[in-house]
């Protein structure tokens, strides 16, 4: 199987050793996302402002290969604080609308960057949608 990295201006740059995905065959695998806009720099001071953020970094990511949340199958969320989950969850159904893939959401003491949010995901790529 062969491995592609994937890589978009629309979306920050890795802060680290790691890609921003990870195309194998007919998958893709992002990395966690943080609320940095495509120029690097912290957004907003509550969830909300912080998961819109993330959503739409995640969702350049997706459309870098040609697929968007309609496709994706998993995602896994670090919360900083789970009581802002009603808000954090609010925002993220915004996203996906009927959609509901499967998610795992967990508490965590820290993210980089102290920020209130990151979330990762797996998405399938379908023959139709891949860019040539």
């Amino acid at each position: 199987m062969t491995l592609k990295i994937v890589s978009t201006a629309d979306a920050p740059a890795a802060i680290g050793p790691y890609a921003q995905a990870v195309r194998a065959g007919n998958l893709l695998y992002t990395s966690g996302q943080i609320p940095l806009t495509p120029a690097g720099e912290l957004v907003g001071g509550t969830i909300q402002e912080q998961t819109r953020q993330v959503l739409t970094n995640l969702q350049a990511v997706l459309a870098a290969e040609g697929t968007d949340f309609r496709n994706v199958i998993k995602t896994t969320v670090f919360l900083k604080d789970m009581n802002q989950f009603a808000e954090f969850n609010e925002v993220y159904a915004s996203y996906f609308g009927a959609h509901t893939p499967a998610r795992s959401t967990v508490e965590v003491a820290r993210l980089p960057k102290d920020v209130f949010v990151e979330i990762e995901l797996i998405a399938a790529i379908s023959v139709e949608t891949v860019k040539n």
